[in-house]
């Protein structure tokens, strides 16, 4: 692991030179993750050219110590990381332009530069670590293998306990429970069960709302493994399906299998949308389609690459990303199936294995 954390600084040094800067300011809790291990809340990093300075709080000084003393300068700050910051800097050897993280850094904290970092020269830099990161290697791929295993069994057992007249919110605690069980560190995002006309939402957060007998369940949630993320949609019917239902979920089906099967490395995010798109505007139903078909998946559960429709950037081998086509109607509901893709060189692995078929539960 040392090995792989110390390979993603040389290549931001790399970056670094390329961008024309003596060091990086990191202040993203994802991107200090990446490249030192370190998992707590409260950090500032800087990397140069020669040197690897962490900070955090006294709360995680045997934290820190045991998840990043191998990869970085530790130093466990009394008072505020800022202060440490100051007078550690100057002490860096040829430390004079510095980069930072404008998606991450606050604007008070931006001000901080300004004010008390005035000997150097400040240029706000863009997705630097987040662009390594697209590309995940055998290891990331194999956490994210398990947070996906982590998911499926938590699926099933929650498929086989819903019944109708439970609400949305008793369905999220059960999955959220078997998630738990099952080994999940945390969820990567707010649970999403919808029922009847509300699966038309497609972020709908659980409700009070009970469910109905034939009517449309969508669930999307993940988990986490090692800090990594899955992110897994189905859509079932609480007792039996009917024929528009049936017909809906079908072309979202096959829609997900075009782009699965079609989905390669090198092609831009907007040609994978594509793949699902064409089918989906094929049967007619493309205006009920508004979302892009998917995104990358990492530390965090939505990260680069994109795939949509305005997506121009090419999709990297090694890249996890998930394929989630959607069919959408006011007043009727909605179907989204979401699976989790890792794009090797030789072609897609799927990571979630589980039925697409239509499933009529409780």
């Amino acid at each position: 692991m040392a090995d792989a954390r110390l390979a993603r600084v040389a290549r931001v040094r790399e970056a670094l030179l390329a961008a024309h800067l003596d060091a990086l300011l990191v202040s993203g809790r994802t991107n200090i993750r990446y490249l030192t291990g370190f998992s707590g809340s409260n950090a500032l990093l800087v990397v140069s050219h020669a040197d690897v300075l962490l900070f955090t709080d006294y709360r995680y000084e045997t934290q820190v110590a045991a998840e990043s003393g191998d990869v970085a300068r530790t130093v466990v700050e009394q008072q505020s990381l800022w202060t440490g910051l100051w007078r550690d800097l100057p002490a860096l050897a040829g430390v004079e332009v510095v980069g930072f993280e404008s998606a991450h850094l606050l604007h008070r904290d931006f001000a901080r530069l300004l004010d008390d970092g005035k000997r150097w020269q400040w240029r706000p830099s863009t997705d630097l670590v987040e662009a390594l990161r697209e590309v995940k290697d055998a290891a990331e791929v194999a956490r994210h293998a398990e947070a996906a295993r982590i998911a499926l069994s938590a699926l099933e057992v929650t498929l086989g306990r819903v019944r109708v007249g439970m609400t949305e919110l008793q369905v999220a605690g059960v999955l959220e429970g078997a998630l738990r069980a099952a080994g999940s560190e945390e969820f990567p995002f707010a649970t999403i069960v919808a029922s009847g006309p509300r699966t038309a939402l497609p972020h709908a957060r659980a409700s009070t709302r009970p469910l109905a007998r034939g009517e449309l369940l969508l669930i999307d949630f993940g988990a986490v493994h090692e800090g990594y993320c899955s992110d897994v949609t189905r859509t079932v019917v609480c007792g039996a399906s009917d024929a528009r239902q049936r017909e809906v979920h079908g072309i979202v089906r096959e829609a997900s299998a075009a782009a699965r099967s079609g989905i390669r490395p090198g092609m831009t995010g907007k040609d994978a949308d594509a793949l699902a798109r064409g089918y989906i505007e094929s049967r007619g139903e493309g205006a009920a389609f508004g979302h892009g078909l998917g995104h990358g998946l990492g530390l965090d559960v939505h990260e680069a690459p994109r795939l949509g429709r305005t997506s121009e950037g090419v999709l990297p081998a090694g890249a996890v990303v998930t394929i989630e086509p959607g069919v959408y109607h006011a007043g009727w509901g909605g179907v989204r199936i979401e699976d989790d893709v890792h794009l090797a060189a030789g072609g897609p692995e799927l990571l979630t294995d589980f039925t697409r078929d239509l499933l009529e539960v409780g």
